[in-house]
């Protein structure tokens, strides 16, 4: 059977990625810069991804779980798991050389038992609760947690690090007082001559927001979002980074309609004159926001094209009114750049009311992942 061409794609640049990763670690060097690659790469693949990040220079890579981990051990580079472990993870993990959470003296013990068992060495990283309040060793326990746990011979006590979560914002206080608790539990440590090959705290909002998050005694930074070229929608934009995404699809259909004909589920919208009407191959389960609804548009022939009725599950009307030329087949774009116009993840972000982590994990499974260089 011959192949069919896919009518929704995503095209993800090779380049930019290399671009955004190699502005990333301009800005933060001397810091060495750990690729965040969650969630199948927020969705994009991981593997691709990690390939061309490792060729722009990332020494390590950062996951939420342990299968994230094992996906990546062909690249030779140190992966971390940035959240939490449990008991029945930790032996495969060790195996495999994964770097750990340790998020209380509990898991800690639990690490070196299971270590001591293997006849190996636990890498480990210090989980600290600054702020988040989600994972992680409570502030005020770090220090005797900390202590008692670089005692136990079978770990490998590499890194301590925490994380923000209001970094988007300059002006609030509460990232600069995580940093500086967290610079005083780490000086309050080398008292006891406890020191860390690595100490991060810094993410992608940190990044751009918030400098003393990469200078000592802070030395790796962990970014995901801003490789793919996309920042918070209320954060400070100070790396000059470029969308690494575009999604596109198919003109499916063009029909001349009378005014005051009505326009998809619900009937949302009705022509006010005489309209030529296209529908193209993507709707909310290939990740166009429902909220584009009458609101959003596409780009068809370098020109913008409102979306008019509700978004479908697998299709989006559109007015072809100022696209005489469009015809069954042109490409559509609705994410990303033409020569002259674009659609950027975070102005979906604004209009769904969210933020572009949802947006870039939200592009559906069916939609066919190309890597162009």
């Amino acid at each position: 059977m011959r192949d069919i061409p896919r009518r929704v794609w995503l095209e993800i640049s090779k380049s930019q990625l290399t671009h955004n990763y190699n502005a990333v670690a301009s800005r933060v060097a001397p810091c060495e810069v750990m690729a965040v690659l969650k969630a199948n790469s927020y969705g994009l693949g991981v593997l691709p991804i990690a390939e061309t990040l490792k060729e722009a220079g990332a020494m390590r890579f950062g996951v939420a779980e342990p299968f994230e981990a094992l996906q990546l051990l062909s690249l030779e580079r140190p992966v971390h798991i940035l959240s939490s472990i449990l008991p029945e993870e930790i032996e495969p993990m060790i195996e495999a050389g994964i770097t750990i959470p340790v998020t209380s003296l509990e898991s800690a013990r639990l690490i070196h038992h299971t270590a001591k068992k293997l006849r190996k060495f636990a890498i480990v990283h210090f989980k600290i609760d600054t702020g988040m309040g989600r994972l992680g060793i409570i502030l005020e326990d770090a220090f005797d947690t900390i202590v008692q746990a670089c005692a136990l011979p079978d770990l490998i006590c590499e890194g301590i690090f925490s994380h923000f979560p209001m970094a988007y914002d300059k002006e609030s206080p509460v990232s600069r007082t995580q940093i500086k608790n967290f610079k005083t539990l780490v000086q309050q440590l080398n008292t006891r001559r406890i020191r860390f090959k690595y100490v991060h705290i810094a993410n992608s909002d940190a990044i751009n927001n918030f400098p003393e998050s990469y200078q000592r005694p802070f030395n790796l930074v962990r970014t995901g979002i801003n490789l793919h070229g996309a920042f918070d929608a209320h954060g400070k934009r100070s790396i000059e980074i470029h969308p690494a995404i575009s999604l596109k699809t198919r003109l499916t259909a063009i029909r001349h309609m009378a005014a005051g004909s009505a326009i998809g589920y619900g009937q949302s919208y009705k022509l006010k004159e005489p309209t030529r009407v296209g529908t193209i191959s993507a709707g909310y389960a290939d990740g166009l926001p429902l909220s584009l609804s009458n609101q959003g548009h596409v780009i068809i022939r370098d020109k913008p094209c409102p979306i008019i009725g509700r978004v479908s599950m697998d299709y989006t009307t559109v007015s072809l009114a100022e696209v005489a030329d469009a015809q069954i087949g042109d490409d559509v774009t609705c994410l990303g750049s033409t020569e002259s116009n674009c659609i950027t993840i975070e102005s979906w972000a604004e209009l769904k009311n969210t933020h572009p982590y949802e947006i870039i994990c939200s592009i559906g499974n069916r939609v066919e992942r190309r890597y162009v260089q």
